[in-house]
């Protein structure tokens, strides 16, 4: 668990968010385009103009606190190099005074940018990790899934189709609860906890972004924290009960020949439960939106059900639920003939290089026909390539048809709005109307 809260938790948010937020939002008030883009809520609802004001700065730009790319080959090549990593080497490389302060805020919660999560570790724990793991997302498995997730797809319409009313809020009634059940029968966790996972996982996911204001922080560490304590009683449940699941098999390997502690356990079940649903969410939440505002598009996927496939690339490629991830140069190195001192701070923008023209013709059009949308970087690249990928866009694909196959006449209802996160990008709710309701198949 972290640090007790009040004083210590003080010392924690100033550490990490801030003064990061204090000096970013100075940059930021006089108009620095790289502090705009953590800080400014116009960025925040409509990111894509502020990267093509980047990009027309050059292939990489000096934000003051980092460099950051939107060119689509730099940030590939940063992701693929080994020169790069995802750990900051703490708090052994800081200076005195920053150790005794990180000393004094006590312990960190176990959050998804915290050691010893996969997303914040570097080889040889990544790779131990990340095989223990991989089999249960491989494209076989998925496959298997599939018709399981058809089944939970026909039972949430079924649900949606009795609603008084004929409205329904997307995300929180379809987008959320369909990839939250896939992974919790996959994880062997309990179904009635799923509407509290979401919750504690929409806290987890603020701890992505950088520079988050005290409450923030606040309600970030107590869900986590929340999380983890549950996991820790599962873990004991699991054991007096085990199962023919991913959980249950990670618990084997901690209990039996002690290839896990009990950190690494918990943080990688927290990672597998929270990532199972948070990219997939918003997939189909911004997918949703997309084929509502272009009913062109959604014709010629009722034409040609064969191009769905296409159609979710195209929709992670033209508003990435996961919009920017960092790295550290390890050693000097060069990425397009700029040279990257050690221990410089990159952040390269997936939802920028996924509208680079240099890549993607006419980039800001949503094309289900797009010949090469699966070039996108949606997913990153390199060793920390997201693991289920292949998940997300079968429950996206699955999802999404099922929807406008069962409501042909779905049309949006009220404004939509956005998630705070800056990080992820997605729908926090999405009203519509149902139109013609169909009965129960």
């Amino acid at each position: 668990m972290a640090g007790s809260g009040g004083p210590r938790r003080a010392i924690r948010w100033a550490l990490r968010h801030g003064l990061v937020r204090r000096a970013v939002g100075k940059r930021a008030a006089a108009g620095e385009l790289g502090a705009r883009l953590m800080l400014d809520p116009t960025v925040l609802a409509e990111p894509y103009p502020f990267y093509e004001q980047v990009r027309a700065r050059g292939r990489f730009v000096d934000t003051g606190l980092a460099v950051t790319s939107v060119h689509h080959d730099v940030v590939s090549e940063v992701l693929r190099s080994k020169d790069f990593g995802v750990g900051m080497r703490m708090p052994e490389n800081l200076p005195g005074p920053i150790r005794l302060a990180l000393a004094a805020g006590g312990r960190w919660s176990l959050g998804p940018v915290q050691p010893p999560s996969m997303l914040s570790a570097d080889p040889p724990d990544h790779t131990r990790y990340r095989k223990l793991v991989t089999r249960a997302f491989s494209a076989k498995k998925v496959a298997a899934l599939r018709h399981r997730t058809e089944e939970i797809a026909a039972g949430l319409l079924d649900d949606l189709a009795t609603r008084p009313g004929g409205t329904a809020d997307l995300v929180t009634d379809y987008a959320a609860l369909l990839p939250a059940t896939v992974i919790a029968e996959m994880l062997g966790a309990p179904l009635d906890m799923r509407d509290q996972f979401l919750r504690w996982g929409e806290g987890g996911a603020l701890s992505l972004d950088m520079g988050l204001t005290y409450p923030e922080f606040r309600r970030s560490e107590r869900d986590i924290d929340a999380l983890h304590a549950w996991m820790l009683a599962h873990f004991d449940r699991i054991r007096a009960n085990p199962g023919d699941d991913i959980l249950s098999a990670l618990v084997g390997v901690h209990d039996e020949d002690g290839g896990l502690s009990e950190d690494e356990l918990s943080s990688i079940a927290m990672l597998l439960l929270a990532a199972g649903f948070e990219t997939t969410v918003n997939l189909i939440g911004s997918g949703a939106a997309l084929l509502l505002e272009h009913p062109d598009q959604l014709a010629l996927l009722r034409e040609d059900p064969s191009r769905w496939n296409n159609a979710v690339d195209e929709m992670l490629r033209i508003d990435s639920p996961v919009q920017r991830t960092g790295r550290v140069a390890n050693v000097d190195t060069e990425v397009a003939g700029t040279r990257i001192p050690a221990g410089s701070v990159v952040i390269v923008q997936l939802g920028g290089a996924n509208r680079d023209p240099a890549v993607f013709d006419d980039p800001a059009r949503f094309d289900v026909l797009r010949a090469n949308a699966g070039d996108h970087i949606a997913f990153s690249s390199g060793i920390h390539y997201c693991l289920g990928a292949g998940l997300a866009r079968m429950e996206g694909e699955v999802a999404l048809r099922a929807l406008f196959d069962r409501f042909p006449d779905l049309v949006a209802a009220g404004p939509a709005r956005r998630r705070p996160t800056r990080t992820l990008r997605g729908y926090a709710s999405l009203p519509v109307a149902l139109a013609r309701t169909s009965v129960p198949a």
